[in-house]
């Protein structure tokens, strides 16, 4: 099913000043199919679930870059990183066979070193919403919402 997730600002590069207000971005399976305004995608894709993130900024989901987070198991300190508002970890943080099979079950990446985070057309739709304190509000893993904050 075709989501779009709507914000009060979409920014398509993380740290960048590049952003659309009021913008939102339609996911399908675990791609982006567009970005733009809320009404040019509702209106592209009418029979699209509308996920609104009031307050919110949406942006592309971060890569954790230091040691991940302590836990009792393995997915437990993925699903801790998926919480930040991350989809990709370093492999040398993930350091075990088990933390790299949680990482796999859940989509995560394990990236050699860090990258640049984007939302792009056709890309892995990996989104993250902050609020105005910079806390986590959702994540979205390769299209999957695997966060909510309630």
């Amino acid at each position: 099913m075709l989501t779009i997730h709507a914000a009060d600002e979409v920014r398509l590069v993380w740290g960048s000043g590049d952003s659309v207000k009021g913008g939102a971005v339609a996911v399908e399976g675990a791609r982006v199919a567009a970005v733009g305004s809320l009404a040019e995608l509702t209106e592209r894709f009418p029979g699209a679930r509308v996920r609104q993130w009031p307050g919110g900024v949406l942006g592309p989901a971060r890569v954790h870059d230091g040691p991940l987070p302590d836990a009792p198991t393995p997915r437990e300190r993925i699903h801790a990183v998926l919480k930040s508002g991350a989809v990709a970890v370093l492999e040398e943080h993930a350091d075990t066979a088990e933390l790299r099979a949680a990482a796999a079950r859940n989509d995560v990446a394990v990236l050699p070193r860090t990258r640049p985070t984007a939302i792009t057309e056709n890309g892995r739709a990996d989104l993250a919403v902050f609020d105005e304190k910079g806390e986590c509000m959702a994540t979205v893993c390769a299209g999957r919402l695997v966060h909510r904050r309630r």
